[in-house]
């Protein structure tokens, strides 16, 4: 028995998703999905939302319905993604496009560039008014942060992905994609950046971190949610303060690589050899991922001076998840021409450096991006 109507409500959701995602609504097209034919008049009423589909645990499939993490990746295609939520056909007009089908851990710099480029186009198309990018877990937060920074829009961009495959009995991606759908649709996600919308929040892009692998209450922020979508309707409580997309001075369009950012975590008992190694990979900044204030053993200073020295940049972050690096605290940050991280994780550090780096490498310049990003 069910505690609750919601409860029934939300295990109806997961059946009708496995039944689709399995097979049982029948063969459908990888190729973009066509709107329902509905009545004109009451369409045009409702606003435009494409999917773009990039694979990941949303896209997954297990071998049980007992199976919430034991699964494979990237198995299903956008189409029968869309077709497993038929709710959302209430909310917008929506299309899907299958941009990649891989697992998260897989994206590259390249595809973050191409997945940014095509997010950028549609936005600027007058009859598309957001987008929703589905996305595994693993580097949904970097994805995330990436548009935040380089896509030159106010019009919503929702990333969302599930903890668990559609397959499985307490499947999360349903769910999770229609309210993406809702916040993509929603006025009131007009300028408020990349959302990402899982487990009924509505987090920000740019701060929202992954912090469990295991259950879909994965991600949090340490400056808590935007708001959360209930039952259909979105509701925000707060706003990005630090600039992104149209106040942003980066944009996708200008944009066709990025240069290689390596990242360092600290432990006990480092190997000065391994900051060697990347700036042989042609790393142009290390993020170390200190201990604590982003610190630097007392042995590896004269490595990260020397690396410094060299052309390299050194941009000190903290694998602590909450707080922040306090710029020359530590260690003199200044006297060592080194860059704070501010609150970023090192994750997210490595995307802003890359991205900035596009344009200056002047290290004043970049401490004042990390204070305005």
């Amino acid at each position: 028995m069910f505690s609750s109507r919601s409860d029934a409500a939300l295990a109806t959701r997961g059946m009708v998703f496995a039944l689709v995602l399995t097979g049982g609504l029948g063969p459908l097209s990888l190729q973009a999905r066509e709107m329902p034919q509905a009545d004109a008049a009451a369409a045009t009423k409702k606003p435009n939302v494409v999917i773009l589909a990039t694979g990941g645990t949303i896209a997954g499939a297990g071998a049980d319905a007992a199976n919430s993490a034991t699964y494979t990746a990237a198995k299903v295609p956008v189409d029968k993604l869309i077709a497993a939520v038929p709710q959302v056909s209430t909310i917008a007009n929506v299309r899907g496009e299958q941009v990649f089908q891989i697992a998260s851990e897989s994206f590259t710099d390249a595809q973050l560039v191409q997945l940014g480029k095509r997010v950028s186009q549609l936005l600027k198309q007058d009859d598309v008014d957001g987008v929703v990018i589905t996305h595994g877990t693993d580097t949904l937060e970097e994805t995330s942060f990436f548009l935040d920074l380089v896509v030159k829009s106010d019009k919503p961009i929702v990333v969302v992905g599930s903890m668990r495959p559609g397959t499985a009995i307490s499947a999360d991606g349903a769910l999770n994609l229609l309210d993406a759908v809702t916040v993509a649709a929603s006025k009131e996600a007009i300028g408020q950046g990349v959302t990402v919308t899982m487990n009924d929040t509505i987090q920000s892009g740019r701060d929202v971190t992954k912090r469990t692998n295991v259950v879909p209450s994965a991600f949090f922020s340490q400056w808590g949610p935007l708001g959360m979508v209930i039952e259909g309707k979105t509701y925000f409580f707060r706003a990005l303060s630090k600039r992104h997309n149209t106040s942003s001075e980066f944009d996708i369009d200008q944009i066709d690589s990025l240069p290689l950012v390596g990242i360092v975590y600290g432990s006990g008992t480092m190997i000065p050899g391994v900051y060697d190694a990347e700036v042989q990979a042609g790393a142009k900044a290390i993020v170390n991922a200190g201990t604590g204030n982003g610190s630097v053993a007392g042995y590896l200073v004269d490595t990260l001076k020397d690396i410094r020295s060299k052309g390299t940049l050194v941009i000190r972050s903290s694998r602590v998840p909450d707080g922040l690096v306090l710029r020359n605290a530590e260690q003199p940050d200044d006297k060592y021409d080194w860059v704070v991280a501010h609150d970023l994780n090192p994750a997210k550090a490595k995307i802003l450096a890359a991205v900035a780096l596009t344009k200056t490498s002047d290290t004043k310049e970049l401490q004042r991006i990390f204070w305005e990003y």
